[in-house]
């Protein structure tokens, strides 16, 4: 294999930027100085806090502090510039020691605000590409763990959904839909202050899917929320295509706080939550129950019910009901969050430190529970001419998952009458064997330890006025220790197993990647237009190790996490893999006249998962925008503010198929040959397997009304997704099931996304402030070359969304067999995949959030709706036929019985009739188990009250009340329309905290 290596180019850029910087000389000002001081107000008198006083062409700054007043050492003969977000940038001469200002508000409020889009930064009204943003403010209003749950709702073209509500659970992120056939990769790019952050769960799925959905552990848990000061999100080629092909599925930037010059800041914040489960299931009750299992029998023409139904046959007491619901779900998860900062700086230097703990616990019965500790170092440094630049950010965090292995949801489906979970000693009760209890899975532990470490530094040196080199450079350190138990407590002690047969499973994940980003900017300002220039490299390594163990047969229980104690230790896998990926980029923005932008941007990748044919390919995007608010025709227009044509077109690529894909690979046999372990063949040699590659198209208007009172905007996208990487099915003569290839299928996602914020009142004591975004995305399979002999037949349709599944149509129940029928579409008598024809969308037909912000005096509420529509599985495709020994929601008491021939579900069977049970398998497979599970929710509310403490100096002090999804209104009968399946649905949460500021 050819060697990808980068320290040719890597080693000569960080000499040449380490000689810039130590050869470069310092200009020295010697001027007259005096004190300059003075209050910054508004418009209508009020004092502003954090106006930014500076002097151009110096060292000397300071902010306002909450009465407005400042104090700064000035040269007499430089102008003094003022500079608040919202209002009019002012510079004045001071003509004494007192200058006191009055800023006016800005109309074109869009002038100031900045958009971070990666490798630049740019004012929003200037982009040119799509990138939604919500910052500290919109994430501080919840009450929650993770940085994409805060996200919810919030972002057109983004749909977020979370697959457990068990603390410490995943997320699902679709930016604009899915663009790939693969589940693992429609993956975003997360890149956390510059260091692309691992995207997918390190977790060993073996272990950890019996608590979480797929295994599913959401890296971002790492972040603390509250340390973040932004997050976009980078959607079209324009802003994605710099990131060439790790931006095909979007780019999730994550921005984390920064300290303030001259002005010591001191935080400390503590939130308490209540979470439990929003809505229970209504199942039967007791008599119910026991007469649909009665009707099983006698359907089944039984008489005598088996001597293990205890349920029904009078063991189990025929009176007791018990709720299983509360008893495994009801509980309440407390969780405490505590943190504080300390942030300042002086001359050219600032600083912000956090740290902060996060302790939750779980609704289910016994002590379980997620710990999280993070700290946050951030440290930027500018020398005193201002030429060089340094800024420094640190953070680590620590998880630690105490679960049980299993989730308990399951066991809500117990029989109602089924005994006591202890006995009368308060000891587990077998019910004289005749139970198998199911608290006993909660000796059985999950237990995991995730260490992170992120550290970033980026300097630079500005040659000129024009011209600026720098260097990002970041480290990332992943360290994951998690096992499973199943230790002999788990059975009944009549059974009589021992520690001999409790088993340990372990494995140990580590992370290090480590990236390297050399950039040259230019720009340039002409006496009609603006051009600015950025000339870059990636060189990127990641490198993971993972090995796993299990350990079988114990002396006892209490050494199983001695893997060294265990009779048998097996080596289940003991991987190692590199991931070598470089790359050049470019962007050229030109603005003309202050109305008509050109933004074009290219990138070239090379990757190590591509073989020598196909290791390197060109990405590339051209954005233009056109301002025609700034057109004469609206110069003096008393209702529009601001309006903003937009369009691009590129391309961005994939290679999110893990490493080593093209080579022939082989790996430890798990068998032996005459007690000689040797290798056997994994995977078949392909170099010519390339990148998958998708093209995108936006046109946007974007507007505002009446100075910003109104500002709506919509956008059109259109993206094919094409040359699919996907394991291509071989014969099985060959030894094995696929090799890796693309496919030359083509996936579509088109889609309109709406966007409205209007100011509705807007007085010295009152404001309220309103939000709107809607999705509308439509996916389907374009092309797909001899799907029809393939083994995808059953999966996709062509001209169909990815997301169908091809089902059975149902038709009812037989009248005389009391059987569900489906329909047999080719008449053969046979019902078979053939028969499957019936194309139904499991996915997300529009979404989106609304929300209000309202401040009055000291108050301010927010409050945010989501709603989604889409169409999910019912309860009943995830449970047994009706009639077997698992209690049911209470809608499945209308079964088919001679008087009750129209009923919702077939006749009851207990399992002995093997009609009955193949009529149910078909109806999991029809139509009739899918529903609308569209809902709309009240995502999150804050109340929050803010004073000022005499004995704090006059600091503000807030409190809060903080709710988070608190009621949905749906006509999906389960637990949860969000997170649809065998798992914890998302959690009712309610907060009280306080916030103090010095």
């Amino acid at each position: 294999m050819k060697k990808f290596t980068f320290a040719a180019l890597a080693v000569p850029l960080m000499w040449v930027l380490l000689l810039l910087l130590l050869f470069s000389n310092y200009k020295i000002y010697a001027q007259e100085r005096m004190v300059l001081s003075g209050i910054v107000k508004s418009a209508d008198g009020m004092p502003l806090e954090g106006v930014t006083v500076w002097q151009k062409d110096s060292d000397n700054g300071t902010q306002t502090n909450e009465t407005g007043y400042y104090t700064l050492q000035v040269s007499n003969s430089l102008p003094v510039t003022f500079e608040y977000l919202g209002y009019k940038t002012q510079t004045v001469k001071p003509a004494g020691p007192v200058l006191n200002v009055t800023l006016q508000t800005d109309d074109d409020l869009l002038d100031e605000v900045v958009i971070n889009a990666g490798y630049y930064s740019v004012k929003d009204k200037e982009r040119t590409g799509s990138i939604s943003k919500i910052t500290a403010k919109e994430i501080g209003q919840q009450p929650v763990a993770n940085p994409l749950a805060a996200m919810q709702g919030r972002m057109a073209g983004v749909n977020i959904t979370q697959s457990s509500g068990t603390p410490g659970g995943g997320f699902d992120i679709q930016i604009r839909g899915r663009n790939s056939l693969r589940t693992e990769g429609n993956a975003p790019l997360y890149i956390v202050d510059g260091v692309p952050y691992q995207s997918q769960s390190v977790s060993d799925g073996n272990l950890s899917a019996g608590m979480y959905s797929a295994g599913n552990i959401s890296p971002l848990n790492s972040i603390n929320p509250n340390d973040i000061e932004s997050i976009e999100v980078l959607k079209d080629a324009d802003a994605t295509a710099i990131y060439g092909s790790r931006g095909s599925n979007g780019v999730v930037l994550i921005t984390t706080k920064k300290g303030n010059v001259e002005k010591t800041t001191f935080s400390f914040q503590s939130t308490t939550s209540i979470s439990t489960v929003s809505k229970f299931m209504e199942l039967m009750n007791t008599q119910e129950y026991l007469k649909m299992r009665r009707d099983a029998f006698a359907n089944d023409g039984i008489t005598e019910y088996p001597a293990n139904a205890y349920d029904v046959n009078g063991t189990w007491d025929q009176n007791r009901y018990t709720d299983w619901q509360k008893e495994f779900i009801g509980g309440k998860a407390i969780a405490q969050n505590t943190q504080f900062s300390i942030g300042g700086g002086g001359g050219q230097t600032n600083y912000l430190f956090s740290a902060s703990n996060r302790k939750e616990g779980t609704v289910y019965i016994g002590d379980f529970g997620y710990k999280r500790t993070n700290f946050l170092l951030n440290v930027n440094h500018r020398s005193r001419n201002n030429k060089f630049f340094m800024n420094i950010v640190v953070n680590n965090s620590r998880q630690d998952h105490q679960l049980m292995a299993s989730d308990p949801v399951a066991d809500i489906f117990l029989a109602p009458n089924a005994p006591s979970l202890y006995d009368e000693e308060k000891q587990l009760n077998w019910e004289l064997n005749t139970f198998t209890n199911p608290l006993a899975k909660l000796n059985a532990e999950y237990v995991s330890e995730t260490n992170d470490f992120l550290s970033q530094i980026n300097a630079g040196y500005n040659l000129s006025e024009n011209l600026k080199i720098s260097m990002n450079a970041g480290f990332t350190k992943g360290l994951l220790d998690e096992y499973r138990t199943t230790p002999s407590s788990l059975y009944n002690p009549v059974y009589k197993i021992g520690s001999e047969s409790s088993i340990l499973n372990k494995a140990y994940t580590t992370t290090n990647s480590w990236v390297l980003e050399p950039q040259l900017n230019w720009s340039s300002q002409f006496e009609k237009g603006r051009v600015e220039m950025i000339i870059g490299a990636t060189f990127e390594e990641k490198q993971r190790t993972s090995m796993a163990i299990k350990a079988l047969g114990f002396t006892t229980d209490e050494f199983i996490l001695n893997a060294s104690n265990a009779k048998v230790q097996q080596v289940m896998y003991d991987r190692e893999s590199l991931y070598r990926y470089g790359a050049v980029f470019g962007r050229l923005n030109y603005i003309h006249n202050q109305k008509y932008i050109f933004n074009l941007t290219g990138r070239r990748d090379g990757s190590s998962r591509f073989g020598d044919n196909n290791r390197f390919a060109n990405f590339g995007a051209v954005g233009t925008a056109w301002l025609f608010s700034k057109e004469k025709f609206f110069e003096n227009s008393s209702w529009i503010t601001f309006g903003k044509l937009r369009a691009s077109y590129g391309i961005t690529g994939s290679d999110l198929i893990g490493d080593y894909q093209y080579l022939n690979t082989y790996g430890i046999s798990s068998n032996n040959y005459n007690g000689v372990i040797g290798l056997e063949p994994m995977r078949l040699y392909n170099p010519d397997f390339s990148w998958e590659t998708n093209k995108k198209f936006e046109i946007a208007l974007e507007t505002e009304f009446f100075k910003g009172r109104i500002a709506p905007s919509v956008s059109f996208y259109k993206n094919r997704s094409s040359n699919q990487l996907v394991g291509i099915p071989l014969p099985g003569t060959t030894g094995f099931s696929t090799v890796q290839e693309n496919l030359q299928a083509t996936v579509e996602n088109r889609g309109w996304e709406f966007l409205i914020k209007t100011l509705n009142i807007d007085k010295k004591q009152f404001q309220w402030q309103t939000y709107f975004n809607l999705s509308v995305p439509k996916n389907k399979l374009l092309t797909f070359p001899n799907l029809a002999e393939s083994t995808y037949a059953n999966q996709y349709e062509i001209g169909q969304p990815i997301t169908i599944r091809k089902m059975y149509n149902y038709t009812g129940i037989n009248k005389e067999t009391g059987l569900y029928e489906v329909e047999d579409v080719n008449a053969d008598g046979i019902i078979d995949s053939k028969d499957r024809t019936s194309f139904i969308d499991i996915g997300v037909k529009y979404h989106g959030g609304i929300g209000n912000s309202i401040t009055c005096k000291n108050w301010k509420v927010d409050f945010l709706w989501q709603f989604v529509k889409q169409t999910a599985y019912t309860p009943d495709f995830f449970s047994a036929y009706p009639g077997i020994n698992y209690n049911r929601a209470k809608r499945s008491t209308d079964y088919f019985t001679i008087n009750n021939p129209d009923a919702l579900y077939q006749m009851p069977t207990s399992g002995k009739n093997s009609q009955a049970v193949q009529a149910y398998q078909n109806y999991k497979l029809s139509n009739a188990v899918v529903m609308d599970a569209s809902y709309i929710r009240l995502k999150t509310v804050q109340i929050q009250y803010s004073f000022n403490v005499s004995a704090l100096k006059g600091n503000e002090v807030s409190v809060y009340v903080q709710g988070y999804n608190l009621w949905t209104l749906t006509k999906f009968w389960g637990n949860d329309p969000e997170t649809v399946g065998g798992y914890l649905p998302a959690l009712r949460t309610l907060a009280l905290g306080i916030n103090v500021n010095l």
